[in-house]
């Protein structure tokens, strides 16, 4: 059994998520502004908290910033419902700390499934990466044999971040990480429409998305990185694009700025593919991807 804390300045929301986890064992605490649920975490405590973002006094993004902010709450996972459909909003949400969202009006199946997704990824906290809150190598394997024997066509795509040895040791750590959580960021807001994302370690990442929506999702996510990254670095480097670092033989040239390369590979299961056969298609396209520019795309 899990305690829910639920913040709502809505009765018939709040009476709509009682009714749904009624039947599967978990608590449901309940508060009707921001600054009640807050009360109620520092006294109670809780094990997932779904906030309402637009309430007031207390909007579930202040409430959600707190908690983030406090080493007390900061690993607790957070839901946040909206009645805004936009990516932007989306993206305010994650630019807050939450770590998923749903839209309103509540579908209780799906909140169902979220939560207890939430939760699962908590039980399995050795397995989310502390600075992105993305899943990982266990939660990867388990997702594509799902998909492999599925009948479903999907995109496998492999990410990882140009030159970010030297970016790294040029900028240093807190930059360089910095970095890394702004991918998971934005992996976030893609898991909010449905993709399946997952941090594999240092800057590698995996997105598993529809096979129609692979292209536009690599373009967004590029230019989004781009974008948000130029306000992180200094304004000289932002405005060359470039900064002299130090290759892997220790000898000093220029570097772009680090971006995103995507090798997109396309699935059609049930079709039977070996997981050695997959593996050296997506090192292919990795390669691949670098000498061309940023994307490169197959079919299997």
């Amino acid at each position: 059994m899990a305690v829910i804390l639920f913040a709502d300045d809505d009765p018939a929301a709040r009476a709509l998520v009682c009714e749904v986890f009624a039947a599967s064992g978990h608590e449901v605490r309940l508060a009707t502004s921001g600054e009640e649920a807050w009360a109620r975490l520092e006294r109670d405590g809780a094990d997932l908290i779904l906030l309402d973002a637009g309430m007031a006094p207390g909007s579930g993004l202040e409430i959600c910033r707190r908690i983030k902010a406090d080493s007390r709450f900061a690993h607790l996972p957070v839901l946040l419902l909206t009645g805004q459909t936009r990516l932007e909003d989306r993206l305010a949400g994650f630019d807050a700390g939450a770590d998923d969202y749903l839209p309103k009006p509540i579908d209780p199946r799906e909140l169902r499934a979220h939560v207890e997704a939430l939760l699962r990824l908590t039980r399995q906290g050795l397995d989310r990466n502390p600075t992105t809150r993305l899943p990982g190598g266990r939660a990867v394997e388990a997702e594509i044999a799902q998909r492999l024997r599925s009948s479903e066509p999907f995109a496998l795509v492999y990410l990882d971040l140009d030159n970010f040895k030297p970016f790294a040791d040029r900028f240093g750590f807190a930059l360089a990480d910095d970095t890394i959580g702004l991918v998971g960021e934005l992996l976030r807001a893609l898991a909010a429409q449905g993709a399946f994302v997952a941090h594999v370690g240092g800057d590698d990442f995996l997105l598993l998305t529809g096979p129609e929506r692979a292209a536009a999702d690599v373009a967004w996510l590029q230019q989004e990185f781009a974008r948000r990254l130029r306000d992180r670095l200094p304004t000289d480097v932002a405005l060359r694009g470039r900064y002299r670092g130090r290759d892997r033989d220790g000898v000093e040239r220029d570097f772009p700025v680090t971006s995103i390369s995507a090798a997109i590979l396309r699935l059609q299961p049930p079709k039977a593919i070996d997981r050695e056969e997959l593996s050296a298609r997506v090192a292919a396209l990795k390669v691949e991807a670098k000498a061309r520019g940023g994307v490169a795309e197959a079919t299997l």
